[in-house]
């Protein structure tokens, strides 16, 4: 059994759609980054970055104690070398899962993030940061496009972690201001992993956990924070 510390954000939602590819048993815990239960200190104690997703793996493969992890990219690192699914043997293609990880943890992840927070959270509209994220994002979905020519997935004819580091991240693509339209190899992508049951069930558990818009107290909690505030607990 996983335990999944939570909530239906894209790096959340990487962790369902491997679990639920893999078939490994689960347990969901909502960690609600609108009320703060990230900063709690029973979750930092295994999470010191106070950002879900974590898991705590009750089964590990060495079969000792359990084993928790921390930032989305090392678990589906670790989930693939468990089960030996969606993650190559070989070197050389295991080299290029891993460049697309690190393509999408550093870069559209972080740029697209800041996409959403300047042109939806913000509670001011800097229309230069704005031009500036909704254009970096532009061009890393080109990036992908570009990649996706000729290949059925990030890495070829298998699907990955790599493809499912990046999935979540172009579901929100409208709200990035990106048209789909523009980026042929991208779109067929996104619907051929959009259909996959494995997909439909992994965001079906997260159904229900987030209620409505987020309200400005919950802006202070996710937004608002520094080192001395977090330090508190």
């Amino acid at each position: 059994m996983i335990d999944l510390y939570y909530w239906p954000t894209p790096n959340g939602h990487k962790i369902t759609l491997f679990l639920e590819e893999a078939g490994l048993d689960y347990k969901i815990v909502p960690v609600n980054i609108g009320t703060g239960d990230q900063f709690k200190p029973e979750f930092l104690a295994f999470s010191p970055n106070n950002r879900m997703p974590a898991i705590i793996d009750h089964d590990p493969a060495d079969g000792g104690d359990a084993i928790t992890v921390f930032e989305s990219g090392a678990i589906l690192q670790y989930l693939a070398e468990k089960t030996g699914k969606f993650i190559p043997t070989d070197v050389r293609e295991r080299k290029t899962v891993m460049e697309w990880l690190f393509w999408q943890m550093g870069g559209l992840g972080p740029m697209a993030g800041q996409n959403h927070h300047f042109g939806t959270y913000a509670p001011e509209k800097i229309p230069y940061a704005i031009t500036r994220y909704v254009n970096e994002t532009n061009r890393l979905y080109g990036v992908l496009n570009k990649r996706l020519e000729g290949r059925k997935f990030i890495a070829g004819d298998d699907y990955t972690i790599a493809d499912m580091a990046c999935y979540p991240w172009i579901v929100s693509h409208e709200k990035q201001q990106q048209d789909l339209n523009e980026f042929p190899n991208l779109k067929r992508w996104f619907e051929a992993i959009q259909s996959r049951p494995a997909t439909i069930a992994a965001y079906k558990a997260g159904e229900g956990l987030r209620a409505g818009e987020m309200s400005e107290e919950d802006k202070k909690i996710l937004f608002g924070q520094t080192a001395k505030s977090t330090q508190k607990s």
